[in-house]
């Protein structure tokens, strides 16, 4: 089955640049599209990398770096360099003395700030790898289901993935590898991962892929039926954004209609349907009033249920979701209507 591409979207965070320095980062951001993924700049705290104006970089005596802002309304970025967990790179020239960071480059070279951010690219391809198995596994949902699954390119092994075990994929794929991949039910014996994939819980894996991608994932019906709380998602709480902790807790007091969580979070149309996206594909959230969590209040419960023009992420998810959940009791306070998976 032949899917057609999407390309991975990376995301790039800025610190310390002023409007016209912005400007020079988002051409080079729109200059560094590649058939291997896209770039977009976002806000610091939810990119993939950051770059950083060299110039306004200090490093103080408690090691942490502090990024003044280029801008009178900004605020200055404190880092701790050791902690960091992605990439960066510092525009030049560097005001600290002393201060050799890996990856600089001149902000008006826009060549080499596109450099920069392949060579980024290259540093995450194993997240680029996993969105493209999302993405594949987000189209062949209509055939997806309960067991172990093989995703083959020819007779070169690409992914598995089971709904228990969890995903993993090569760390070098492509989009261009799964658009001719086919999804193979394993029929007997254990599926061998190679020790170099990358592997994730399905629940994380969708859940990247529904914050990144550019694509609808929420059904129709999701749109104008009755939304229920139905389980905290099994994912490390610092992923969950505050938007997705005040949508599940609105839902786990009473059910609500997307138009209705419109007005009770203040949310636009589009950011709405993005964040109630993520928590649907993890099987947070349901429009089936069956499905809801115990204890849940159920609108016209009796009447009988129907999700017109739905796709089936929910009942792919089932199984999984159906696992125990080492019997913990729900915590009620307002920020989580139940205890997230420990950091």
């Amino acid at each position: 089955m032949n899917i057609e591409l999407e390309i991975p979207v990376l995301r790039l965070g800025v610190a310390g640049f002023s409007d016209a320095q912005q400007k020079l980062a988002s051409e080079a951001v729109r200059a560094a599209g590649t058939t291997r993924a896209q770039w977009h700049l976002v806000p610091f705290a939810d990119a993939d990398g950051w770059w950083l104006d060299g110039g306004r970089a200090l490093v103080l005596p408690s090691g942490f770096l502090r990024v003044q802002p280029g801008v009178p309304s900004g605020r200055s970025i404190q880092i701790a360099m050791a902690d960091v967990d992605r990439p960066v790179a510092f525009s030049l020239p560097l005001a600290a003395p002393g201060f050799h960071p890996a990856v600089t480059f001149e902000l008006a070279d826009r060549e080499r700030g596109v450099a920069v951010l392949h060579q980024f690219a290259g540093w995450l391809q194993p997240l680029l790898a996993q969105f493209c198995l999302a993405a594949s596994m987000s189209a062949h949902q209509p055939t997806l289901g309960a067991g172990s699954w093989e995703v083959l390119r020819g007779g070169d092994l690409l992914a598995v993935v089971d709904l228990r075990l969890g995903a993993a994929v090569t760390p070098t794929a492509t989009p261009a590898d799964f658009a001719g991949a086919a999804w193979t039910l394993r029929g007997h014996g254990e599926v061998a991962i190679p020790s170099e994939f990358v592997r994730a819980s399905v629940a994380q894996l969708m859940w990247q892929y529904a914050l990144r991608t550019e694509r609808d994932l929420l059904p129709p019906h999701y749109r104008h039926q009755p939304l229920y709380f139905r389980r905290p998602p099994r994912l490390p709480q610092r992923q969950l954004k505050d938007a997705h902790l005040l949508l599940l807790r609105e839902l786990a007091a009473q059910p609500m209609a997307f138009e209705q969580l419109q007005q009770a979070t203040g949310l636009g149309s589009s950011a709405l349907a993005r964040h109630l996206s993520a928590l649907y594909v993890v099987g947070a959230i349901t429009a089936n009033p069956r499905r809801s969590a115990p204890g849940t209040i159920r609108h016209n419960s009796a009447e009988p249920f129907s999700a017109p023009n739905s796709n089936t992420f929910g009942s792919v998810l089932d199984s999984m979701l159906a696992m125990p959940t080492n019997g913990r009791r729900p915590v009620c306070d307002l920020t989580a209507p139940a205890p997230l998976v420990p950091e």
